[in-house]
C-alpha cells in the first residue's frame, strides 16, 4: 500500500483539523421563501393549444373604458400621473384598431387615434392638429405620450396564436414574486414562461415575446413584447378576468413601454366581444382648420409641408 508523501499527509491533517473545529465556516438559517400555495400544472402543448384556442375565439371587440396613463422612470427621474379619463376601444382584426378619450365632466375627446395595423392617425382637438405616421417608431419623441401608437394598444389587448410556419414556441419555468396569505411577506411563486422565437425572413429568429401565466388559474396574466435587438418594448398585464359573451378576458389591462418610459392602463367598464364592427367605425379623416403633421419629419418639414383644411 502506497502511502501520501509526508508533506500532502501533513496538508490534509491540518484541513481536517480546522473544519473540525468550526474555524473556518459558520453555519446561518436560510429563510424559506417559496410559496406553499396549491398551484395546477400544465404541458407545453397544453399551454400553447391554450394561446391559440382563446386567440381563436376574438374576432371584434366593443369596449367602454376608464382610461389612466403616467409618465416617467429613471430616464425622467420622476412619474407623472394623468387624471382617469373615459373612453373607447374598438379593435377588428386582423389589426384594425379605434381609441377615443373623453376629457372628464364635459365628455368633449380628448384624443382620437385609429390604426390598421401599418399607420396610424391621431386627432388632438385642443391642439387642432391631426397627426399621422408609422406604427413604426424610429426616432422616440422627448415627449412619452407623443410616443403612443395604436398598434402597442392592440398588440396588448389580444394575445396572438402561434403561428407555426414562423413561430417556434419552448416552455420556461418562471417564478413571480407575491406575498404569502399567512405571514405577510413576500415568496417566490412558481409560473410557467411561455416563449415565442419567430423567424423574420431567411433562417434569422428573434425572440419575439412571453406569454407567462399564473398557476392558481393557468390564465396569462403577462405578456412581454421584444423588439428585434433583444429589448423589452412592450410589458402588458392582465387582471380580474370577468366572463363577457361567454368568453374569459381580463378586465384590467395595463401596457407599459419601458424605453419611451409611459404606462396606460385601460379598466374595462362595459365590453361586447364579437358583435359587427363596420368599416366607417374605424375612418378617421382630417377635420376642417387642422393643421396636419406627418410623424417622423423635422419641425422644419413639417413646416413646409405644413397642410390646414379648410
Amino acid at each position: 500500500m502506497k502511502h501520501l508523501p509526508r508533506p500532502v499527509s501533513a496538508a490534509l491533517l491540518l484541513v481536517t483539523i480546522l473544519f473540525s473545529t468550526g474555524c473556518l465556516f459558520r453555519s446561518r438559517t436560510v429563510e424559506r421563501r417559496l410559496s406553499t400555495a396549491p398551484l395546477q400544472t400544465a404541458t407545453a402543448q397544453e399551454l400553447i393549444a391554450k394561446i391559440n384556442a382563446e386567440a381563436a375565439k376574438v374576432h371584434t371587440m366593443n369596449a367602454t373604458v376608464d382610461i389612466a396613463a403616467s409618465t416617467g422612470g429613471v430616464k425622467k427621474g420622476k412619474v407623472t400621473d394623468y387624471t382617469e379619463i373615459r373612453g373607447y376601444v374598438l379593435v377588428r382584426k386582423p389589426s384594425m384598431l379605434r381609441m377615443i378619450g373623453l376629457f372628464p365632466v364635459v365628455r368633449n375627446r380628448a384624443f382620437d387615434m385609429v390604426s390598421d395595423g401599418q399607420d396610424f392617425k391621431l386627432w388632438l382637438p385642443t391642439k387642432n392638429r391631426f397627426m399621422v405616421g408609422k406604427n413604426e417608431i424610429e426616432k422616440p419623441s422627448p415627449k412619452p405620450l407623443e410616443n403612443l401608437r395604436p398598434q402597442h394598444i392592440y398588440d396588448a389587448l389580444l394575445l396572438r396564436e402561434i403561428d407555426p410556419r414562423t413561430e417556434v414556441a419552448v416552455i420556461e419555468q418562471g417564478t413571480k414574486e407575491v406575498v404569502d396569505p399567512n405571514t405577510k411577506k413576500p415568496v417566490d411563486e412558481p409560473t410557467y414562461v411561455i416563449n415565442v422565437i419567430r423567424r423574420d425572413g431567411g433562417d434569422e429568429w428573434f425572440l419575439s415575446r412571453k406569454v407567462i401565466f399564473d398557476r392558481h388559474d393557468l390564465l396569462p396574466h403577462r405578456q412581454i413584447v421584444y423588439d428585434r435587438a433583444g429589448n423589452m418594448a412592450t410589458d402588458a398585464t392582465y387582471s380580474d378576468f370577468r366572463t363577457f359573451n361567454g368568453m374569459n378576458f381580463p378586465a384590467v389591462i395595463s401596457v407599459s413601454r419601458p424605453q419611451e418610459e409611459y404606462q396606460v392602463t385601460l379598466k374595462i367598464v362595459k365590453l361586447d366581444l364579437n358583435k359587427p364592427l363596420k368599416d366607417d367605425q374605424f375612418a378617421l379623416n382630417q377635420p376642417a382648420g387642422s393643421q396636419l403633421v406627418r410623424v417622423g419629419q423635422t419641425p422644419e418639414q413639417n413646416k413646409q409641408t405644413s397642410e390646414v383644411r379648410k
